[in-house]
């Protein structure tokens, strides 16, 4: 794993360009602490600084930015591609007479799968080389013969890319880079926070492509090429493999075999993804939570090695929040060598304050924090670790899918203009006053937040579309504008950029849109951010590209059966693992902060909530935030997910005033 950096345009070839990429490239040190290197052409006036994380090859032949042996193409690639023994062999095949010959490769300089790319795109061009990998990547691709850059990232988006232009007139430059501070140390660099983005944060707890913090940088989306040059400034942006098409032909064309047949076709694909992604020169380990999604990779991980393989996961002693003793059973029974922590409040309080720096623009899924504390255990014993994350999105396991269509079932019954008036009605009423009614409402008077409830029920009724009643249902805030000084929701996947479903059922939509937004922008930015800060590989076996489309053609009976979410994936477990060791309700993967913010952390929170200091900053009203603190603080309410929102800006504005 690695980190790349680079800019074109003005600069490059003046004094120091060189010493600049290198101080652009250091700032990713922690993505690659092993080698680093940079490449400037001043005539052509582009520059490429790398990190590298050695995995695979861990001598010098692996040294990056790498030239082309016909000296055409320099890449700086960041990423694993799991098959590329499978594409040297093919290139090793390529007969000396055909057009392909000039990639043809008579002996390797290593073994390293950047070598394997590089010969691949002058053997077959970088799109075609792109299709046949299997893998997790972003590159930066240099053709010296047109002068044109290239940027691409993974089908999935594993691993990121920022772009943009910064400068004006003939200091104009365009960076890129892994991580926003990269592109942050170029002196160009010089843009405005996008208030716009920040609607969207506070709408989804992160900021999806092709969006950042910054006006005038964006995000490389998943699947996607991107062609840029002097002579042609405007980038061209395409997809090479879009994961909606993948959806659509799936569901158009689905497995014709019996659900039985379905999971033997499962476990096959999954255990050779497992397989190639046990490829490492380097020790190599798995998380184990215990549920479904980890226990089966750990599963087809031991199933194919021939010694114990080292496996990770935190517990805390908070009821409600432990995995731990689950981990361990299931540890235990496949005969893994298990390290457990267990974490205290202060040991995971201690983590906020890194957060910031970990994910250069605001973030706040709250199980960041967890994350990264089993990111910096597994690093003491291994460099590289594999994940269960994805198989909520393939399989159908969230359960807000079901939740979703069988609310909307009901709801739907009514006619439309009724439910608005009932909404209306409802939200006339303040959640406080529905609480103190509670006592006289059948069936509410032992819960709690009731008026919260109500209201949200109330935005349930409103909803036209079981579509529109699902971006509900995924929004931590509904009206992030109100919140936001001059900021203006901008189009989304979710919204106006919502790509064609039509083909999909309503649950399958569902899932479609979370593989392409929150799967990216939420699970795997949580994930390579880290891991990476701690010089972790993470990889994710069901990112797969073959387990990704077998998954869309099997019969949505098939992953929801017998009342079980994620049927075919259990069923591949129960194979080596049994049942009672697995079934159980499901528990997510946080830490209890809404009673944190109450305790431990009720100063630093207050400090960055200031009614004084939001004034001056002037980037949120301080009204509806103060009022939600103050409610949060008192018991009324657990406002924790918003409340996380604003202070992991503010936290990140914080870090960035300092600088």
């Amino acid at each position: 794993m690695c980190g790349l950096v680079g800019f074109l345009g003005s600069g490059v070839g003046e004094s120091g360009d060189e010493v600049l990429t290198r101080r652009m490239a250091n700032t990713l040190n922690h993505r690659g602490p092993d080698d680093g290197g940079v490449w400037c052409d001043g005539e052509q006036r582009i520059a490429l600084g790398h990190r590298r994380l050695a995995i695979v090859d861990l001598s010098p032949a692996g040294h990056q930015p790498m030239m082309s042996a016909s000296g055409r193409y320099v890449i700086a690639f960041n990423g694993e591609i799991y098959n590329h023994l499978d594409l040297r062999k093919e290139l090793e095949q390529i007969p000396t007479n055909s057009t392909l010959a000039k990639g043809r490769i008579l002996y390797w300089h290593g073994h390293s799968d950047t070598e394997t790319l590089l010969v691949g795109i002058e053997a077959w061009g970088l799109e075609a080389t792109l299709k046949k990998s299997i893998g997790m990547f972003a590159i930066a691709l240099w053709d010296r013969q047109t002068r044109t850059l290239s940027l691409a990232r993974d089908r999935i988006g594993e691993k990121p890319l920022y772009y943009g232009w910064q400068g004006s007139n003939n200091e104009r430059v365009f960076l890129f880079g892994s991580e926003l501070k990269a592109l942050k140390a170029h002196p160009a660099f010089a843009t405005d926070i996008d208030r716009d983005a920040l609607c969207l944060l506070l709408r989804h707890n992160y900021i999806p492509a092709p969006y950042s913090i910054y006006q005038g940088i964006a995000k490389l989306g998943p699947g996607c090429l991107l062609s840029i040059s002097l002579a042609q400034p405007e980038p061209r942006i395409w997809k090479y493999w879009d994961a909606v098409e993948v959806a659509l032909a799936g569901v158009a064309q689905p497995f014709a075999g019996t659900a039985d047949e379905a999971v033997d076709a499962l476990e096959v694909l999954a255990k050779d993804a497992v397989r190639q992604q046990m490829m490492a020169d380097v020790p190599l380990g798995a998380f184990l939570s215990g549920g479904i999604d980890s226990s089966t990779v750990v599963a087809l991980m031991q199933a194919q090695s021939s010694r114990p393989v080292k496996t990770f996961t935190i517990g805390f002693n908070e009821e409600g929040y432990n995995e731990a003793v689950h981990a361990k059973t299931v540890a235990r029974h496949l005969g893994t060598e298990h390290t457990e922590l267990y974490v205290s409040p202060q040991q995971a309080m201690e983590v906020i304050p890194r957060l910031s720096g970990l994910y250069c623009e605001p973030f706040a899924d709250s199980s960041q924090i967890p994350t990264y504390l089993v990111s910096q255990l597994a690093k003491q014993h291994v460099t590289v670790s594999l994940s269960g994350d994805a198989g909520d999105e393939l399989f159908c396991g969230y359960s807000r899918y079901l939740r979703t269509l069988n609310i909307w079932k009901k709801v739907s019954l009514a006619p439309a203009p009724l439910r608005a008036l009932a909404a209306r009605g409802i939200k006339s009423i303040s959640p406080s006053t529905w609480d103190s009614f509670a006592h006289f409402i059948p069936g509410t008077g032992r819960l709690r937040f009731v008026g919260d409830k109500f209201h949200k029920g109330a935005g349930v009724l409103a909803s036209t579309t079981v579509d529109e009643l699902y971006m509900d249902m995924v929004s931590h805030l509904r009206n992030p504008e109100e919140w936001v000084i001059g900021g203006q929701e901008p189009p989304t996947h979710l919204t106006a950029l919502r790509p064609d479903l039509a083909g999909l059922g309503d649950v399958e939509r569902m899932m479609a849109l979370d593989t392409i937004s929150y799967l990216p922008d939420d699970i795997l930015v949580k994930v390579d951010r880290a891991a990476m800060g701690v010089s972790l590989e993470g990889r994710v076996p069901f990112l797969d590209r073959r387990v990704v489309e077998f998954s869309w053609s099997l019969p949505l009976e098939y992953k929801l059966r017998d009342g079980q979410t994620k049927w075919p994936l259990r069923q591949v477990l129960y194979r080596h693992v049994p049942r009672e060791l697995i079934d159980r309700p499901k528990m997510g993967f946080g830490v209890p902060l809404h009673d944190w913010l109450r305790g431990p952390m009720r100063e630093w929170a207050e400090d960055l909530l200031d009614e004084t200091r939001l004034t001056r900053e002037g980037y949120f009203h301080p009204a509806p935030i103060r009022q939600m603190w103050a409610e949060h603080l008192s018991g009324q309410r657990n406002w924790m997910a918003r409340l996380w929102c604003v202070l992991m800006f503010q936290a990140w504005l914080e870090m960035e005033n300092r600088k």
